[in-house]
């Protein structure tokens, strides 16, 4: 299990909920190729325009180029490769100079003048989501002896992915998300918790959460944004199946699973490092666009604030 934020930092008019395992930022944790998620998704939650269908990614913004503001329908963009990058699903705060592609949480606002991905926790609830899904939702929420089950280490409610009904009506609630995310102006999401079967007491399977991620991919195809998958190496491998189109993984040099992401996803893998050995491995090698964060993602103002990019 990679690292995630717990707890929750209130940020201008949202609520960011984060965390992260109980190692600090810089000291040891068990390797693991498990979905980490630093963040959390703060906008509203409510019903959807539909899901889409089919629809390959297609184009690309090029290297080093910049996408201008403004809804994504249309054309997708693919994420620009060969640029420098910033992971803001914390606290949102103006891009450092030569940035090219910002991702920030669903309930901020893109980025000025950079190519911008969208983060969705689309696998999970958010805890600040937790009365929609329990009210409004019930069956969607993954049960075992009536309870919900609990991701012990985030706490968060797992939703119930194992049949192609639930799939169809969670991809309907999440697609809701990915159109605020077009209207704002975003052009890509991020999704996380693929691997949230590895987390269910053996109630899903990856083949579920490969069939959930491959509605996700086609909703937001058809809305004219990329979809990226986040974090589980183990799973590249179905790319095809899944149809995403980039990837955003956190400690992949920590835990040596760079090469996994780079063999399906070529230069399009964004990274995250939290400890600076990792980001020095990073920029030792052949590597993809890599920047070193606090593990709280937390903005320049505050004393924790972290932001490095190999030199």
């Amino acid at each position: 299990m990679h690292r995630r934020l717990a707890g929750s930092l209130a940020l201008f008019a949202f609520v960011w909920a984060c965390g992260g395992e109980d190692d600090a930022a810089e000291g040891e944790g068990a390797s693991s190729s498990g979905s980490g998620r630093s963040g959390a998704s703060s906008g509203g939650v409510g019903g959807s325009s539909g899901t889409g269908s089919g629809g390959g990614a297609s184009g690309s913004s090029g290297s080093g180029s910049v996408v201008p503001d403004g809804g994504s329908s249309g054309a997708l963009q693919l994420p620009p490769t060969g640029i420098l990058w910033d992971y803001q699903i914390g606290t949102p705060y103006p891009p450092p100079a030569g940035v090219g592609l910002v991702s920030r949480d669903r309930g901020a606002e893109p980025a000025a003048g950079v190519y911008n991905i969208c983060y969705v926790n689309g696998f999970q609830a958010q805890q600040s989501e937790n009365d929609f899904w329990l009210q409004q939702h019930p069956d969607l929420v993954l049960r075992e002896g009536g309870e919900p089950v609990i991701d012990p280490d985030w706490d968060e409610m797992l939703l119930d992915v194992g049949t192609p009904e639930k799939r169809t009506a969670i991809a309907a609630i999440v697609d809701g998300w990915f159109a605020e995310c077009d209207t704002k102006g975003f052009q890509a999401i991020e999704i996380d918790n693929l691997d949230t079967y590895a987390r269910s007491n053996g109630l899903l399977a990856e083949d579920d959460c490969v069939a959930m991620e491959r509605l996700f991919a086609d909703a937001a195809h058809a809305r004219g944004l990329a979809i990226g998958q986040k974090n589980s190496a183990e799973i590249v491998a179905r790319k095809a199946e899944m149809n995403t189109d980039f990837a955003v993984v956190e400690e992949c040099n920590r835990y040596d699973e760079c090469g996994a992401f780079t063999a399906g996803y070529g230069e399009r893998v964004y990274v995250v490092e939290y400890r600076d050995q990792d980001l020095g491995k990073a920029c030792a090698g052949a590597h993809t666009p890599t920047v070193r964060r606090d593990l709280n993602l937390v903005g320049p103002g505050d004393a924790a604030y972290v932001y490095a990019q190999c030199p």
